[in-house]
């Protein structure tokens, strides 16, 4: 399994609207061949800053499936506008499970 990490910078003042938007668009993600779960996370520090952590069955399901389908145009219009700056993506492995 791998895991997606995005630390997500809203735009000031954007968070509520982008919540409800990510409402939307998650339905689009778990839809997605070799998708397993998803988890979006609000810090507390910084009212505008988010984490999103997707569980793939593999990374090409994430970086070649998702992100080279029709559904991946949808998601952006739905949700990239509210970035600043554009997140950058990680993808993780497990070493160790307790």
């Amino acid at each position: 399994m791998i895991l997606e990490v995005a630390v997500l910078d809203v735009k000031p003042d954007l968070e509520t609207d982008f919540e409800q938007a990510f409402e939307k668009a998650q339905t689009i993600i778990a839809s997605m061949k070799g998708y397993v779960s998803h988890q979006l996370q609000k810090c507390l520090e910084k009212d505008n800053r988010y984490l999103l952590l997707v569980n793939w069955e593999t990374l090409e399901d994430h970086t070649e499936g998702f992100r080279g389908s029709e559904e991946y145009q949808e998601w952006k219009a739905l949700l990239h506008h509210f970035y600043e700056p554009f997140p950058e993506v990680e993808h993780y492995q497990t070493v160790i499970r307790s």
